[in-house]
């Protein structure tokens, strides 16, 4: 399952670039899953996506929580919480 995957802010710096394309393995259907499985890249990678810090997602811009179904084609954008005032 092929999907662009997008990063913001902190993020896009931490990991150096803004964009990809990943094809998922079988079983990455989620957006935990999908965090899980950047985890796995390497340290940025793990203090990122392993939970301790909150990390937001929205699925072809829709804002979605963990738990939210990720199809092939969409386009999964992470970035830190944000606030304003």
């Amino acid at each position: 399952m092929k999907i662009k995957v997008l990063y913001f802010s902190r993020i896009k710096e931490a990991v150096n670039y803004s964009t990809e394309d990943i094809d998922l393995p079988a079983g990455i259907s989620t957006v935990t899953a999908l965090k899980n499985y950047l985890a796995l890249r390497g340290d940025i990678w793990t203090n990122l996506f392993n939970g301790k810090q909150v990390v937001r997602a929205a699925i072809n811009h829709t804002l979605v929580d963990d738990l939210s179904t990720i199809n092939a084609g969409d386009e999964v954008a992470f970035f830190p919480p944000v606030t304003g005032g």
